[in-house]
């Protein structure tokens, strides 16, 4: 019976070391992880604005970046972590800043106007557009949103989505995914390491019951002794 609780208790120590082993890896990967995205971060250099009282602002006003903070948490439903948001470090470098950056970039393009020019009448669905120059708001409109078929919108589409607005975004989600993931990481790594630290608890006990075990069992083999004697 001790040596079976022995071994058992040797094998969950060395499946504990195992998986400190284990986390410690997966920690040293999530610190080059945590880096890559820091120098990538600082190779970027886009940083937020905050104003004197440590508020973030949008073009100088406290009511642009309250706009664009709406578009992020009440449109698209992020769950933004404001202890992210450190006005004495502006530099956009985790996953809450780089999509509220994003959001930044789609709300200006969500609200802005683009000028389109027609050199001569263009009739589409019974309207007739007359030449010259028209400025046409995006509306709120996305990619998908606008007819491209349209005298005015299809134009207007391209120039409001331009490939930089899209290389943005692209660029953005990528910094914001690799934030994320690498707090994903984190968690792994403390429930490997707790994993391990409760295996190697476990067999220190199981040892430690084994010699309480040992003990017992060599006080009853004298007490025998004595009464056979």
């Amino acid at each position: 019976m001790v040596t079976k609780l022995r071994i058992l208790g040797a094998v969950l120590a060395l499946a504990g070391l195992g998986f400190i082993g284990a986390g410690i890896y997966a920690f040293s990967e999530v610190q080059a992880g945590q880096n890559s995205l820091q120098k990538f971060s600082e190779a970027q250099n886009v940083q937020l604005t905050y104003n004197e009282d440590g508020v973030l602002i949008d073009r100088g006003t406290v009511e642009g970046a309250e706009g664009i903070m709406s578009l992020l948490v009440d449109d698209w439903g992020y769950k933004v972590v404001e202890s992210e948001f450190d006005p004495n470090d502006p530099l956009v470098n985790t996953g809450s800043e780089y999509m509220y950056q994003m959001a930044l970039v789609g709300y200006h393009t969500l609200h802005g106007t683009t000028t389109v020019t027609l050199d001569e009448a263009v009739e589409y669905n019974g309207e007739t557009f007359e030449a010259g120059t028209y400025e046409v708001p995006t509306d709120g409109k996305y990619w998908a949103d606008f007819d491209r078929m349209h005298p005015l919108e299809g134009p207007a589409r391209a120039q409001a989505w331009n490939p930089t607005a899209h290389a943005l975004f692209g660029e953005l989600g990528v910094g914001s995914v690799t934030a994320s993931t690498l707090k994903l990481g984190l968690g792994i790594v403390g429930m490997i390491s707790g994993l391990g630290l409760l295996f190697l608890a476990l067999g220190a006990g199981l040892f430690w019951i084994s010699g309480d075990v040992a003990r017992k069992a060599t006080a009853k083999v004298e007490e025998t002794e004595l009464a056979t004697a």
